[in-house]
């Protein structure tokens, strides 16, 4: 209201005044009483009202108002599909995600407990592959926004994306959402010039990425689904089709370690299909490797081998310095092994995953200490395949204590799947010995030990 120009600097509202304005988006007559009842905390019952308030201070900021934004959001049932529809126009879907962030906080459960929808994958990447639109970017809000905004949005995700990888999703993503809720929210309603706008949706697709994945790796699936597809919305506003291809990258990712292999190879695909032309090798690896990690764990051997040649293939290819796309250049030697240990793991060539599990772990840390674990558990999974019961045992112990600072579901999901594993092999004085000391470790805790049926990789691993 202060913004509005409804509350005066000396504390005082023209009560009156707001209520005049609120009867006109209504169609009814308000008094000040109404309005004092409204700012003591009073939420209006009836939803044209509600529309009213918002509506009488949008005409005077010039911008879309929120529920969320005037403390009613709570008053308005959260719909079961928010953030799964592909948006038509940009307008709708700086309101979709900014409601999303809002029921992320408010901890609905609409929201937060949802699972993934097969069709939503489809419907987005299509969306995305075939899209003609141009929008708009440059605002005419209150806010001014310039270079320095975006600067500082962008110095505070890489900040987050550090956190996530040094202590897993569910560390500081809550953090996030609110910096995303508040910060992100008001410069996406700012004031701005075309070119600004371009890159503050660049860095607002980036943002909501990590998002995307620091609420896939706490197990908010569903959740974590909708951050990708408006952040695949926010990417194409821009027209960077190398950013668009890296989310859907990123959702294939998650459909393989859902167990939606089909998809999962499908999204990795219209990833390529749609950066044919951007001429980035690293990129183009990154995406045959999603693929290749998809149809391992297909089975389909035949196929997996084409991807993970293509996918070496276009790697040889790559010049980090001349290549534009900036979210790939974490992608080295290291992890192209990483991909391949996963791939060759899971098509029971398990001599062959512990070779590329085994180089990806080289002298040269990655800097992300989840990625660390994944492949360490990769390694201890190809052991205990080759019944080196004693060296998997010792290597899953390394794994278990680089864990200890992860906050990951992701983490606790290889555990699972290495426990399901050591199972097989049954009780003997190694195995005995590694549960013992393993107890002591937070990760494999029983109570802790959340169930998934696959897993999968990229920086992320």
């Amino acid at each position: 209201m202060h913004e509005a120009g409804f509350l005066r600097d000396d504390g005082s509202v023209g009560l009156k005044v707001f209520a005049r304005a609120v009867g006109q988006h209504a169609g009814r007559t308000y008094t000040h009483t109404y309005v004092r009842r409204w700012l003591n905390g009073m939420v209006p019952r009836d939803s044209a009202t509600r529309q009213a308030i918002t509506g009488a201070l949008g005409e005077r900021l010039g911008r879309q108002v929120g529920l969320d934004e005037v403390g009613f959001s709570a008053a308005e049932k959260v719909p079961g599909d928010l953030g799964l529809a592909y948006p038509d126009d940009m307008s709708n879907g700086i309101a979709t995600v900014t409601r999303l962030w809002q029921a992320d906080l408010d901890s609905t459960s609409v929201v937060l407990s949802a699972p993934a929808n097969v069709a939503a994958w489809n419907e987005a990447s299509l969306s995305w592959l075939v899209a003609s639109r141009e929008d708009m970017l440059g605002h005419k809000g209150k806010r001014k926004v310039g270079p320095g905004d975006i600067a500082g949005l962008r110095s505070t995700t890489e900040m987050f994306d550090q956190l996530d990888g040094q202590h897993g999703g569910g560390h500081a993503r809550r953090a996030l959402i609110e910096f995303l809720r508040t910060d992100l929210a008001a410069l996406l309603q700012g004031s701005c010039t075309d070119e600004v706008g371009r890159e503050l949706f660049k860095a607002a697709a980036q943002a909501t990425l990590l998002g995307a994945w620091m609420s896939y790796d706490a197990g908010l699936h569903g959740l974590a689904q909708r951050y990708f597809i408006q952040a695949l919305r926010l990417a194409e506003a821009t027209g960077d089709r190398l950013l668009g291809a890296s989310i859907l990258d990123a959702m294939s990712h998650q459909a393989t370690f859902l167990g939606n292999y089909r998809e999962a190879a499908n999204l990795a695909r219209a990833a390529r299909m749609g950066t044919e032309t951007a001429g980035s090798p690293s990129a183009s690896a990154h995406y045959y490797a999603m693929e290749a990690r998809a149809l391992a764990r297909l089975g389909d051997a035949a196929a997996c081998d084409r991807a993970m040649s293509a996918a070496v293939r276009e790697f040889e290819r790559r010049n980090p310095h001349d290549d534009p796309a900036d979210w790939f250049d974490y992608f080295n030697e290291a992890e192209l092994a990483a991909e391949l240990g996963h791939c060759n793991r899971d098509l029971g060539r398990a001599a062959d995953a512990t070779t590329y599990a085994t180089q990806s772990l080289g002298p040269t840390e990655s800097g992300y200490i989840r990625s660390d674990f994944f492949a360490t558990m990769v390694l201890a999974d190809a052991y205990l395949d080759q019944g080196e019961a004693e060296q998997a045992c010792q290597v899953a112990l390394d794994a278990l204590h680089i864990g200890e600072q992860l906050k990951s579901a992701r983490c606790h999901a290889y555990v699972g799947e290495f426990r399901e594993r050591l199972a097989r092999v049954g009780r003997s004085p190694v195995v005995a010995n590694f549960i013992e000391q393993a107890t002591n470790t937070r990760l494999w805790l029983p109570e802790d030990a959340r169930r998934a049926p696959t897993r999968g990789g990229s920086r992320q691993s």
